[in-house]
């Protein structure tokens, strides 16, 4: 490479056009440069271009847009049984008819106005893009109550979340009665009288909780185990599975997290069709219930379970285990479960809609350190844009499990960035694969749906790197227009290749068209 080009690169990505040289990460002293422009005044609409939902059930999508408020919003082509609130965004109703609905949405303010193309199927199919929403479980673990999840909630609106596409509130373990508990919030009665399961004291109407969240525009997610109790000792849903699943739909949930936890001690050195028997039978019990309930299959990886996690009603699968079991491991999990357990099984030939790879999730922001503290995430700045560039490519559902209610500038900036966003959602499905890899230097490429492809050059190593994707590994040829997706720029038309410096434990972003 040329000196001054390299130089000139190296500028680049230390120090780009926009960024905010005096913030700093919650996580480090170091420098936490912000690449992602601020959101325009003129509305954008943002987020999954297409959605699923089975025919009959309750339906409801807030359109996600920035922009100046207040704002009004359109649908042109909304099917029978829908109405859109013009001021909230919020679509709701139930689709009586399957098909497939063709809509163009509208989002205007003073400042000018914006649409963009959207497709409700309604069918046997959900998650036709992957989950993006919030998780309880690695800021509050075993500390959640009705209230941390309420605001949660309203966090989600506040920062400006779901005008990004973020969807769902997910309760995590601990909302259930603990048998033998001393704390007299976590005891009580497990069951009614009819078997279904209750919830303890920290959660005194969760009805409430989810009409809460969905007069928001939000979902609401919950979490139990197949086995008798959950991973913290709570009750699960071991032969109690119909009842609990219509205890959820009653409550109003959206989302179910199936954690194997127990299950373990009943199902001792499990074949693949002991591995699959209680997910099957949640699956097929969910697709009974009178609303539309994404499943969540938590059994880290187990089986292989990438090859059949779809097949058995999955509509996400864990790859491997906690990506935050150890707090001060976060940073070794997120290559070794990002990166290494994608590639050598070559998960790109699993996830797609309907079903995701799910690598656990974003440990941004802060968190729990299982020592009875919050703390900042361990992860670097730039270790921190190589997680969410990851998880984008993977087509990985995008669930923040740091604290919501106190999102830094920095940490709002990796979470909203809506080029990034619109690789994660991209229609097509297609998660990356690994074209490349030298020593610690990677190239992963996705194929999207208009034809481009979105390229990460990540750097493992200790040194900022050079680091160069060919066209002839993402299968083109010629001149190619390259686009910074962080800093939302042109990079200008380059032949044949592109290169970059990327900085230790980085990633450069580009889109390739």
């Amino acid at each position: 490479m040329k000196p001054f080009l390299q130089v000139f690169l190296i500028f680049l990505v230390i120090a780009p056009a926009g960024s905010a040289p005096g913030q700093t990460s919650p996580s480090t002293n170091r420098p936490a440069l912000i690449l992602t422009p601020a959101p325009a005044a003129t509305p954008r609409i943002n987020g999954a271009r297409i959605f699923g939902v089975r025919p009959g059930h309750p339906f409801l999508f807030t359109i996600p847009a920035t922009g100046d408020r207040p704002m009004t919003f359109e649908a042109e082509g909304l099917p029978s049984g829908l109405i859109l609130d013009p001021e909230t965004g919020q679509i709701r109703g139930v689709i009586a008819q399957p098909g497939e609905y063709h809509l163009v949405l509208r989002a205007s303010n003073k400042r000018g106005s914006a649409s963009r193309p959207f497709k409700i199927i309604c069918g046997e199919t959900l998650a036709l893009t992957p989950h993006m929403g919030w998780n309880s479980w690695y800021v509050w673990e075993n500390h959640v109550t009705d209230k941390i999840i309420r605001d949660a909630a309203e966090a989600m609106v506040r920062s400006g979340l779901i005008n990004h596409g973020y969807q769902y509130v997910n309760i995590d373990d601990c909302w259930a009665v603990k048998p033998g508990a001393s704390d007299p919030s976590l005891g009580g009665a497990a069951r009614d009288a009819q078997g279904k399961v209750n919830a303890n004291a920290r959660f005194p109407d969760m009805k409430a909780l989810t009409d809460f969240i969905h007069t928001l525009g939000l979902k609401a997610g919950i979490y139990t185990s197949p086995g008798p109790l959950t991973c913290a000792g709570h009750v699960g849903a071991y032969e109690h599975e119909q009842l609990d699943a219509q205890r959820f739909a009653e409550w109003g949930f959206d989302f179910l997290k199936y954690d194997w936890c127990s299950y373990g001690d009943l199902a001792k050195n499990p074949s693949r069709v002991d591995l699959q028997k209680p997910y099957r039978s949640m699956g097929q019990i969910l697709r009974q219930q009178n609303r539309d309930i994404v499943l969540n299959l938590c059994q880290y990886g187990m089986g292989n379970v990438w090859e059949w996690g779809k097949e058995v009603g999955g509509n996400s699968w864990r790859t491997a285990g906690d990506l935050g079991g150890s707090f001060e491991g976060i940073p070794a999990s997120l290559f070794r479960d990002g990166f290494d357990v994608y590639a050598r099984n070559q998960l790109e030939k699993f996830g797609g809609p309907g079903g995701w790879n799910d690598p656990d999730y974003l440990l941004l922001g802060y968190l729990s350190n299982w020592k009875g503290q919050t703390v900042p995430t361990p992860l670097t700045p730039d270790e921190q844009y190589t997680h969410v560039s990851l998880w984008a490519l993977l087509a990985a559902p995008l669930i923040l499990s740091g604290d919501i209610t106190r999102l830094d500038p920095f940490t709002l900036s990796l979470l909203t960035n809506d080029e990034v966003i619109d690789v994660d959602q991209d229609p097509l499905g297609r998660p990356a694969r690994r074209i490349s890899k030298e020593d610690s230097l990677e190239v992963w490429a996705r194929p999207l749906q208009d034809g481009s492809q979105a390229v990460g050059l990540f750097n493992r190593g200790e040194q900022s790197t050079g680091v160069t994707v060919f066209w002839r590994d993402l299968g083109v040829t010629g001149k190619k227009l390259v686009r910074d997706l962080w800093r939302q720029e042109s990079l200008g038309v380059r032949n044949d290749q592109f290169q970059t410096v990327v900085r230790p434990h980085g990633v450069v972003l580009v889109r390739v068209e």
